[in-house]
């Protein structure tokens, strides 16, 4: 079974080791034997179409989800599912989070709740470009809005690793540039991103190591260039490689 691995050379224990993980759906296995780390301040993308397994990985991974096999790793020690949201942090996609309330509101609540100064969270208001919509209700806000949103609550958390699914639908070409610079530079700072990702063109421009999932399997891992050896195809794209190795 194919896992995704730290690179070969790396000395120390990865914040997260998820090994052989494994959800069934009845008779299916909707995630088979997944395994694959994360090291501080690395952006992991989980690449994969709709229908791969990659929100059923997320989900059962920070523990919604229950596992039929598999461990989790927080420090090369053991992370039971009733604990993980201690260490992890799960952005879902697609959830509107205290509809009726204001945003500044939200992001109030939010900022409280972990102690964040005024200053981190202007300035986490500022990074994601919400700054426009505060004074508008969660249910108000357009898709793209309300994922700044999300992005915001999420980067006011203290954990260091970040699950988030689909962090850039709802964004065009230049507001997904700005939120990829976002969380470069979060991970610049420390932290680590494992972001589920159907847009291939996104994976490419955030990711350091990529994790290519089909039928809930991991199919290929590795940095782009390692896939582009693997598939023989020294100047393939993303798209190309997933094609040749899923």
């Amino acid at each position: 079974m194919l896992s995704a691995e730290l690179p070969s050379g790396e000395n120390s224990v990865p914040p997260l080791r998820v090994i052989d993980l494994t959800k069934w759906y009845g008779e299916e296995r909707a995630i088979d034997g997944v395994t694959f780390s994360a090291s501080a301040g690395e952006v992991v993308g989980i690449i994969g179409p709709n229908g791969a397994g990659k929100t059923t990985l997320l989900e059962t991974l920070v523990g919604l989800l229950p596992a039929e096999a598999g461990d989790v790793l927080w420090h090369g020690e053991p992370l039971p599912a009733s604990e993980r949201r201690n260490a992890l942090f799960y952005l879902p996609d697609g959830v509107r989070p205290y509809r009726d309330e204001a945003t500044f509101q939200v992001v109030s609540f939010f900022a409280g709740v972990y102690r964040r100064s005024k200053a981190e969270t202007a300035d986490t208001v500022t990074s994601v470009g919400l700054r426009p919509v505060l004074r508008k209700r969660v249910h108000a806000l357009s898709k793209g809005y309300n994922r700044r949103l999300l992005l915001a609550l999420a980067l006011l958390t203290p954990h260091s690793v970040l699950l988030m699914d689909e962090p850039f639908d709802g964004f065009d070409l230049r507001q997904t540039r700005e939120i990829v610079d976002v969380l470069r530079n979060q991970a610049a700072h420390g932290r680590t991103f494992i972001l589920a990702v159907h847009q291939l063109v996104d994976a490419e421009r955030v990711c350091d190591r990529l994790i290519l999932l089909a039928g809930g399997r991991v199919r290929a891992s590795g940095t782009l260039d390692e896939l582009r050896t693997r598939a023989s195809l020294p100047a393939g794209s993303l798209e190309d490689i997933f094609l040749a190795l899923t």
